[in-house]
């Protein structure tokens, strides 16, 4: 048995655990598990929704939050969800499209026109339509945070247009939009664990990556990668995910004090994270990172071809809906 396989057991035995004594009272205690540590912006927005929550229940309602990979990675936390053997779990929208396939929208690339249309989608109809389609699969989406717009670093070359990146192995994430976008951008895309990455920086084994700016600087990245291109690429947002067992076992009072706490979490994590973007992107150049703001036309037009390839399918009616949105 593999060392994850073993991590997702004793997972199951603890929840297990914890499982058996919920009903001991009428208070409802909701178990959220993800990868994050506890001093991130979308740490810090769910414990204040954990907070919110138990002002409006009286403390009659309470979230135990599991940080940092404790119960698993991301897809296990999904996993664990669809068995029912968690409450809540936040994953990258990336993560769950082999779930929730109309959630792959959001990897596609220049997809928003800037900041504005990014949260005036997520917060309309079409973002909530999104949230509730992983409902058939046991997950009900419950709301989306910041997770910022993904940009280029590399080692040792300023990358201005898609042809510096020409043949530079970039580590991604594995969605297979990602790995697209990039290889349409000129590099070689290489999907890596993202725990693995400092170190895969710092040995050769890959040229760059691409994140946003908080996590950039936190992860301690930009100590291997003193090149920053803001080229914003993609903005895949967090989620906030609820498995249908627990929803439907509150109340309508429990689900209305849930959802209320959670639209000010989300509010709450956006300020949060625009001051880390802002901290964030002092502190790399302070360190000698050359941080270069990149015309965008040209990425544009390169990775422009995808949009023609997904047209007529559902996928590519999604996007059409949230590009014409603006308009």
């Amino acid at each position: 048995m593999s060392w994850r396989s073993l991590t997702l057991l004793a997972a199951l035995v603890l929840l297990a655990t914890l499982s058996g004594c919920r009903d001991a009272s009428d208070s409802v205690e909701l178990r959220l598990a993800h990868i994050l540590d506890a001093t991130h912006p979308v740490h810090q927005g769910m414990a204040f929704l954990g907070e919110r929550l138990e002002e409006f229940s009286e403390g009659t309602m309470r979230v135990k939050i599991y940080p940092s990979g404790q119960l698993g990675n991301e897809r296990e936390s999904v996993e664990l969800l669809q068995l029912g053997m968690l409450d809540m779990t936040k994953v990258a929208s990336s993560v769950i499209e082999n779930f929730v396939p109309a959630m792959g929208v959001y990897s596609l690339p220049y997809l928003f026109e800037d900041h504005n249309h990014f949260w005036t989608t997520l917060n309309g109809p079409v973002g909530n339509e999104i949230l509730l389609q992983g409902t058939p699969f046991r997950i009900r989406g419950l709301c989306y945070y910041d997770a910022g717009f993904r940009s280029f670093y590399i080692s040792d070359r300023a990358v201005r247009t898609p042809e510096d990146l020409g043949g530079l192995k970039i580590r991604v994430m594995r969605s297979n939009l990602s790995i697209q976008t990039i290889n349409m951008l000129g590099a070689n895309a290489t999907p890596m664990a993202y725990g693995e990455l400092y170190t895969a920086l710092q040995q050769g084994v890959v040229d760059g990556a691409e994140n946003n700016p908080p996590n950039f600087y936190g992860s301690k990245h930009f100590e291997q990668a003193r090149y920053y291109t803001l080229d914003e690429h993609a903005a895949p947002p967090d989620v906030l995910l609820i498995g249908t067992h627990t929803w439907n076992g509150l109340t309508a009072q429990q689900q209305e004090w849930l959802a209320q706490a959670t639209a000010e979490s989300v509010t709450h994590q956006r300020r949060l994270w625009m001051e880390a973007t802002a901290a964030a992107l002092q502190a790399v150049q302070d360190a000698g990172v050359t941080v270069i703001r990149p015309n965008k036309a040209p990425f544009q037009e390169a990775v422009a071809p995808i949009y023609d390839s997904i047209e007529g399918t559902e996928l590519g009616r999604w996007a059409e809906r949230i590009r014409v949105s603006t308009q």
